[in-house]
């Protein structure tokens, strides 16, 4: 499984919940919360959507990327 720390660190930085960003994705907040945790892939099409909502790269919330804009 894939590790997605960089999920936390936006979404704390937008002052949003696990139930917050469940709730965008249309799942429950104990799902969301293993993605957050590594404990399940996150899914390409939930990736596109984050990616969009924090209006940085999907490399950057995978990790390749250290700049949000790439």
């Amino acid at each position: 499984m894939a590790y997605y720390p960089r999920l936390k660190e936006l979404r704390l930085s937008y002052n949003l919940t696990q139930k917050n960003i469940a709730r965008l994705l249309h799942i429950t907040q104990q799902q969301y919360s293993k993605y957050e945790n590594g404990h399940n892939d996150l899914p390409l099409s939930a990736l596109v959507f984050l990616a969009d909502f924090y209006c940085v790269s999907a490399e950057y919330i995978l990790g390749r990327s250290d700049n949000p804009s790439l």
